[in-house]
């Protein structure tokens, strides 16, 4: 039961993930902020880990049935969609101590492990979303770029732009809303290491 909840809540927050992408950020050609990265990060703070590797795959795999694919090779897609959003994920290894702190009423700790949290998720993302750039799209980069500039620029600065958004909203919640960081059914991370 436990893990079926996991999982449908894991699955909401992916779909409601790839509909706030639907909401235009993109400034230019290719700068963007990734509102989606907002739920993810919360659900991965919230439940941990592995369930978040799950549900960002997930998200990664909505852009297939949605048609928000862009489609150079199959490798590039691999590595654009389930392998870069599966990454997202890792937001989920600040999960424990974000509760640990929010158990013990310590919101200086709280604050700090939800920014690392979500530079972490959201740079482990688009570290792979910075690979494709310099494979992939290298020739597409503007005024004749050295790809690998071209593509640490552009996803460096959509990367870090959607980290900072990404930070600030958790945190608010975090302020706001702390119970949305410790699951009603009890099983906070640190008990689920025993299971």
């Amino acid at each position: 039961m436990y893990k079926t909840r996991i999982l449908v809540e894991g699955t909401v927050v992916a779909a409601l993930s790839l509909v706030l992408s639907f909401i235009p950020t993109t400034i230019g050609s290719s700068f963007t902020i990734s509102l989606g990265m907002i739920p993810m990060t919360l659900f991965a703070l919230r439940r941990g880990f592995k369930p978040a590797l799950m549900s960002a795959f997930i998200w990664g795999i909505l852009h297939f049935p949605a048609s928000q694919v862009v489609y150079l090779s199959v490798v590039q897609v691999l590595i654009e969609y389930p392998i870069a959003f599966t990454f997202a994920g890792f937001a989920g290894l600040y999960a424990k101590k974000v509760q640990k702190s929010l158990v013990a009423q310590d919101m200086w700790n709280v604050r700090k492990n939800i920014v690392l949290g979500s530079f972490v998720g959201t740079g482990a993302r688009f570290f792979w979303h910075f690979i494709a750039g310099v494979v992939f799209w290298g020739s597409y980069a503007l005024w004749g770029m050295n790809p690998w500039i071209f593509s640490l620029v552009m996803n460096g600065v959509s990367g870090l732009a959607t980290a900072v958004v990404t930070a600030i909203v958790a945190v608010l919640v975090a302020e706001k809303a702390p119970q949305l960081y410790l699951p009603k059914d009890g099983n906070l991370i640190q008990k689920q290491s025993h299971q």
